[in-house]
């Protein structure tokens, strides 16, 4: 079973990147908040790996960080939620805030991310919460979200917002009001995709 995997990162996208290690690529599914903190392609990189096996699938999940791996592993123990829910949740909200939505019962925050439901949002608050709230008493946080790129819907950085948007479950509508909020009187040059990206999720839920 992988546990970490370092390499040269040969291709990066908001949901999935390609490490080659030892002449061998592999493919990895990831969360945004992993994404944002990636280096440049052909750099060196290193993740923690979830290796989820499943009839004649292996596939791998690739997290920046050990306490989004965690949460991962933790929310697909929950009945109904599955590897690709759990990173659209881990991309919804940023591992922080996570905990903190989880630990306040805030189901509504959860609510918010496409594909969570009534039911999953009070299960995930119901099976999580005490976990959660012990992590918050014991100083764990989690990194944000973000992208690199810029301009509005229409633009070529904003086109990428809103396409990464639309891959998360976001309707294509939706993902443009909230790039051209993000973008509102901030201007396009200099700016960061991954910027962009957080404000506009933060817009959405």
């Amino acid at each position: 079973m992988i546990a970490t995997l370092r390499g040269r990162l040969i291709e990066k996208e908001p949901h999935q990147i390609v490490i080659e290690a030892g002449g061998v690529g592999y493919r990895a599914s990831i969360p945004l908040s992993t994404w944002y903190v990636l280096p440049e392609e052909g750099s060196e990189v290193a993740l923690r790996i979830h290796t989820h096996v499943r009839e004649d699938v292996i596939a791998l999940y690739g997290f920046g960080t050990r306490q989004e791996q965690d949460l991962f592993e933790r929310l697909i123990e929950i009945s109904g939620i599955g590897p690709r829910l759990a990173l659209a949740i881990l991309s919804g909200l940023p591992a922080g805030d996570l905990v903190d939505a989880i630990s306040d019962g805030d189901a509504g925050r959860l609510r918010a991310i496409p594909g969570v439901g009534p039911k999953t949002a009070d299960r995930v608050v119901l099976e999580m919460r005490d976990r959660m709230r012990r992590i918050r008493e014991q100083g764990g946080n989690g990194e944000g979200a973000a992208t690199s790129g810029a301009g509005a819907p229409g633009g070529t950085m904003g086109r990428d917002v809103v396409s990464a948007l639309v891959n998360l479950g976001y309707r294509e509508q939706q993902a443009e009001a909230a790039v051209r909020q993000a973008l509102e009187g901030k201007g396009v040059a200099g700016q960061l995709l991954q910027d962009v990206l957080k404000r506009s999720l933060r817009y959405l839920s």
